[in-house]
C-alpha cells in the first residue's frame, strides 16, 4: 500500500470512528538511485528526491514523497478497483522511454508483471554523461512531448478541474426532431407559444352554463326542446344564453357567450324546468378564460433546458409537432482489467467488476446515450483500437489511468495524438483521474465530413474514486456537449466532524437529516477510495476541503443525478 493509500484508508477509518492496528515496522531498504522512467513531459511517475535534483533519493514509495514536496505528481496515485500499477511510479510499458521509438506495451500482461520497476539491468548506473552523449538525450526528451499535445503541468483542484471539464466542448449541432424523439434532448432555442393557452374559452368541470343569478331555466331550441349538453371537442358553435338559461356543459367544452359561471353538477339541483343551487357562483367561477395561460408568441421555456416529458406535453398544448433540439452525447463504457470477474463470486486473485454495471446507467443519469460497455481487460491493442475507432461523442474508461506495468491508457492517448485537458485532480478519493481531447474519426476525414471533436473520460479503477471521477470530469463534461448549464450551487451543514486530505478536497457520501434550521448532512461509513457500501444508500457527495470540516460547517453538496 502506497503512502497515498494508507492516507486515504485512514480518512476512511477516521470519519467511521474505528481504528486500525499498528503494522509490523517496514524493513529498512538500501537508498537507491531514483530511476526516471520516462522524459515525457506527460510522465506521472516519480520525482527527483528532494534537495538532490537528478541526485540519488528514497525508493520506497515515490507516491507519498511525491504528496509531500510535489503536488503536481498526486495525479499518479494509487486508485485502483483492485488494479495494480496504479500508484506513483509510472512504467515504460504505459508512459514510454527516454528512446525516440516510443512507448511499447508487452506482447502479453505476463511480461509486464514479471519485470521490477527498478530492475537494474534496464538502467545504467548514474554516471555522467559525455558531452557526445548529451545530444541525442536531449533529442530524445524532445519527442513525447511531441507524441502527446499539452504540456505536463500541476492538477488543478477540484474546482478547477469541474470548471475545465464545463469548457473543454461546446454544443452539439442542433437537430430538428419530431416530439416522439425529443425526449431526454436539450432546447436549443425557447418554446415560444404557436397559439393562446388555452386556445377558448372553456370549463374547468362538469355542470352547467348558467347565464345571470339564477333560478335558471335549461336552454331550448326555437322548436321548444331542450338544447342538448355541450362537450369537449364540439365542432359545432354552442348556443348564446340568454339572462335566466343554463346548459349541460363537460369539463374542456367550449364556453357559449352569454355564460356567467359555471355551476358544478354536485351542487346544481333540478326541481321540474328549473335548476336551483343553494350557493349561487360568482361570476368567472371554474371558467378558464382564453389566454390564462399564455398568449401567442410568450416565451413558455427558456433554451438549455432538459425536454422531460412535462416539456412535450406543453410543447404540444403550444402547438409544436418537432421541437429544435441539442441531441444526447453518446457515450461508449471500456471497462479494463484481466483481474474483473462479470459473474460469480471473487476468486483466484481476481474480483468482480463493479464499475460496468455501475458507469453505463450513471451516465444515462448524466443525459448521455450510451451506446455499448466493452470489457476489454489489459489488452494494449483492443484499446488502442477502440479508441481510435469510436463514434461516440465520449469514451469513458475505467483504471489504467497511472503508469502500471499493464495499464494503457496514457500511452494510447500519447500514440493517438490526444491532448490532456486535464491530468490528475486535488481531489480524494479519484486523484488520477484524466479528461482528454482526441482527434477525428479518420473515416470522417477522408470522407470530407465536418470534423467532429470527441473525449476521453478516464476513470480510476477503485470504485468510489470512479464515482469521484464521473461527477468531477464526465458531469461537467456532457452538460456542456448537451448545451445545458451547471445546477447552481448549494451548501449544506455538517451535522459532525470529517476528516480531511493535509492538501485535496475530499468528496465524501452524506446523508440528510433534521429539517429547517436543523437540517444537516452526516457522513457515512465505508467510504474509502474501494468502497460502494457508503455511496449507495447516500443522498449527497459533500466538498469537504482540504483540512477537514468541524460540526456547523457549511460545504458545497453535490447532488446525485436522480
Amino acid at each position: 500500500m502506497s503512502g497515498s493509500d494508507e492516507l486515504d484508508e485512514a480518512i476512511a477509518l477516521a470519519n467511521s470512528g474505528r481504528t486500525r492496528p499498528e503494522p509490523p515496522p517496514a524493513p529498512r531498504l538500501k537508498r537507491i538511485r531514483r530511476i526516471q522512467w520516462s522524459d515525457s513531459p506527460d510522465n506521472v511517475g516519480t520525482p527527483e528526491g528532494p534537495g538532490d535534483p537528478g541526485g540519488p533519493g528514497d525508493a520506497m514509495d515515490g507516491t507519498a514523497q511525491a504528496q509531500q514536496d510535489h503536488p503536481s505528481d498526486r495525479a499518479a496515485g494509487p486508485e485502483g478497483h483492485g488494479r495494480r500499477g496504479e500508484g506513483g511510479q509510472a512504467d515504460g510499458s504505459a508512459l514510454g522511454g527516454g528512446g525516440s521509438g516510443g512507448p511499447t506495451p508487452p506482447e502479453h500482461p505476463a511480461q509486464g508483471r514479471g519485470r521490477s520497476p527498478y530492475d537494474p539491468r534496464q538502467h545504467s548506473a548514474r554516471v555522467p554523461p559525455r558531452a557526445s552523449q548529451q545530444e541525442p538525450q536531449r533529442e530524445s526528451q524532445q519527442q513525447p512531448e511531441n507524441r502527446t499535445r499539452g504540456a505536463h503541468r500541476p492538477p488543478p483542484s477540484w474546482p478547477e478541474a469541474v470548471a475545465l471539464a464545463s469548457s473543454a466542448a461546446t454544443a452539439l449541432p442542433t437537430e430538428t426532431v419530431p416530439l416522439r424523439h425529443a425526449l431526454g434532448r436539450t432546447l436549443a432555442a425557447p418554446l415560444r407559444a404557436l397559439t393562446d393557452l388555452p386556445p377558448f374559452d372553456t370549463s374547468a368541470m362538469d355542470g352547467w352554463a348558467v347565464s345571470g343569478p339564477g333560478p335558471w331555466e335549461p336552454a331550448r331550441r326555437p322548436d321548444g326542446t331542450e338544447r342538448p349538453g355541450i362537450l369537449a371537442g364540439d365542432r359545432s358553435e354552442p348556443p348564446q344564453l340568454a339572462d335566466g338559461e343554463a346548459i349541460r356543459i363537460a369539463t374542456g367544452a367550449r364556453i357559449p357567450p352569454g355564460t356567467s359561471a359555471v355551476l358544478r353538477s354536485e351542487a346544481a339541483e333540478r326541481t321540474g324546468a328549473r335548476v336551483r343551487t343553494a350557493t349561487p357562483p360568482q361570476p368567472g367561477t371554474d371558467i378558464r378564460p382564453r389566454g390564462q395561460e399564455c398568449r401567442t408568441g410568450d416565451e413558455l421555456l427558456s433554451s438549455g433546458l432538459t425536454v422531460t416529458p412535462a416539456v412535450l406535453g406543453l410543447a404540444a398544448a403550444a402547438g409544436y409537432d418537432e421541437l429544435s433540439a441539442v441531441p444526447r452525447p453518446r457515450a461508449e463504457v471500456l471497462v479494463l482489467g484481466d483481474e474483473l470477474l462479470h459473474r460469480g463470486l471473487p476468486h483466484d486473485g481476481r474480483i468482480r467488476d463493479a464499475l460496468g454495471p455501475m458507469v453505463e446507467p450513471w451516465l444515462t443519469a448524466l443525459g448521455a446515450e450510451v451506446t455499448v460497455t466493452r470489457l476489454l481487460g489489459d489488452d494494449a491493442e483492443a484499446l488502442h483500437e477502440a479508441v481510435a475507432t469510436t463514434t461516440a461523442d465520449v469514451v469513458v474508461t475505467t483504471g489504467g489511468t497511472a503508469g502500471g506495468p499493464v495499464d494503457h491508457l496514457q500511452s494510447t492517448l500519447r500514440d493517438l495524438d490526444a491532448r490532456l485537458l486535464v491530468h490528475g485532480v486535488r481531489v480524494r478519493p479519484g486523484h488520477p483521474m484524466l479528461l482528454a481531447a482526441l482527434g477525428p474519426v479518420a473515416a470522417q476525414q477522408s470522407a470530407g465530413k465536418q470534423p467532429r471533436r470527441r473525449y476521453l473520460v478516464g476513470l480510476p479503477g477503485n470504485p468510489l474514486a470512479a464515482l469521484s471521477g464521473l461527477v468531477t470530469l464526465a458531469a461537467p463534461l456532457l452538460r456542456a456537449l448537451a448545451g445545458r448549464t451547471g445546477p447552481e450551487p448549494r451548501e449544506a451543514t455538517l451535522g459532525a466532524e470529517v476528516s480531511g486530505h493535509p492538501h485535496d478536497t475530499r468528496l465524501v457520501p452524506v446523508r440528510y437529516g433534521g429539517s429547517g434550521i436543523r437540517a444537516r448532512i452526516r457522513p457515512l461509513r465505508y467510504a474509502g477510495p474501494a468502497m460502494l457500501r457508503g455511496v449507495a444508500s447516500c443522498h449527497a457527495l459533500a466538498v469537504v476541503p482540504p483540512g477537514g470540516g468541524a460540526p456547523g460547517t457549511d460545504v458545497p453538496v453535490v447532488d446525485l443525478p436522480w
